[in-house]
């Protein structure tokens, strides 16, 4: 690889930025580990008896949620539909992050390899060290994301909480990072937008 084409595709930068990025993404995802293994920082609905079989059937459904016609399973759910939505909106951003850090980790991986950039560290040692931080933080990431054990059930819950409070469904969120949040399905294409304008 040429040394302008390096420069032109500013791959140490986006390295060095997407570096800063995930380092935050993975904090975050820690905190929102450590804050739902430990009982008394959990999010109290989380322990609620009475929202135990909404629970279960968010669970159960996992991305595929009709908020509509599910009303008998999700009642507790839209009882306290305001205070889940404020509860859980850090953590379902964090998780939306942590997709479109994936984003854009795939797109800069995809870069370097179609520009057929060579790594050496005895050559370029923090160009190099850039990159294997990326790989390690991504798959830091991944095996943080996957020991989560409450990912789908934040995920879903604020989905259905979301819907109720707003009156519109929002397309693409759960299913976009399936294999991410244990769903048997890929990916889907489309963005997160709801379906009517608010």
């Amino acid at each position: 690889m040429s040394l302008p084409s390096v420069y032109q595709n500013k791959f140490a930068e986006k390295l060095t930025i997407l570096n800063d990025r995930g380092r935050g993404v993975l904090v975050r995802i820690y905190n929102i580990k450590k804050t739902c293994s430990d009982p008394k920082t959990r999010p109290p609905f989380l322990s609620d008896k009475a929202m135990e079989p909404s629970i279960k059937f968010i669970n159960k459904k996992f991305p595929h949620l009709d908020v509509r016609s599910s009303t008998q399973h999700l009642g507790p759910v839209h009882k306290d539909k305001g205070d889940i939505v404020r509860a859980l909106g850090p953590f379902y951003h964090s998780f939306l992050d942590v997709l479109e850090f994936r984003d854009h980790v795939y797109e800069l991986l995809n870069t370097i390899d179609a520009s057929q950039c060579y790594f050496d560290i005895h050559v370029n040692y923090d160009f190099t060290k850039s990159y294997l931080d990326l790989v390690v933080t991504y798959v830091s990431l991944v095996l943080l994301l996957a020991r989560t054990e409450d990912r789908r059930l934040l995920i879903g819950m604020y989905h259905c909480a979301h819907e109720m409070s707003h009156g519109t469904r929002w397309i693409g969120c759960p299913q976009r990072g399936c294999p991410h949040w244990g769903c048997p399905q890929g990916p889907s294409p489309t963005p997160c937008v709801p379906l009517s304008p608010q």
